[in-house]
């Protein structure tokens, strides 16, 4: 993973990435189910992917500059951990998207940096 302290990611299946593309703005199921889009640091998207995403496939990683994002960006901590994560409350525009990686676990299952 190529990955920037200046940029925010999110992982996606690549299936709702390529939608957003013909949508023209890429929108979440959490924007709707909890008011926005979560995102991770660049030094949080092993731990993520590893807790959300373990064992899945066909994952996008979107590299996010938050310069170019419209929607208010707020650093959170709203499960009682230690470290805040970036939340996006709306929809993301898609010239906000630096890169797209496709992510792919390890044979047990696990994302590696």
């Amino acid at each position: 993973m190529q990955t920037s302290p200046d940029l925010i990611y999110h992982i996606t299946p690549i299936k709702e990435w390529e939608a957003a593309q013909a949508a023209g703005s890429y929108h979440a199921a959490s924007l709707d189910s909890e008011g926005f889009m979560h995102a991770s640091t660049s030094a949080q998207i092993v731990h993520t992917a590893n807790h959300y995403y373990r064992g899945q496939h066909g994952l996008a990683l979107l590299s996010i500059d938050p310069r170019k994002v419209r929607a208010e960006i707020r650093y959170e901590n709203l499960a009682g951990g230690k470290e805040c994560f970036p939340h996006i409350y709306g929809p993301l525009v898609l010239e906000a998207v630096m890169r797209v990686e496709v992510i792919e676990p390890g044979p047990d299952g696990t994302f590696s940096a």
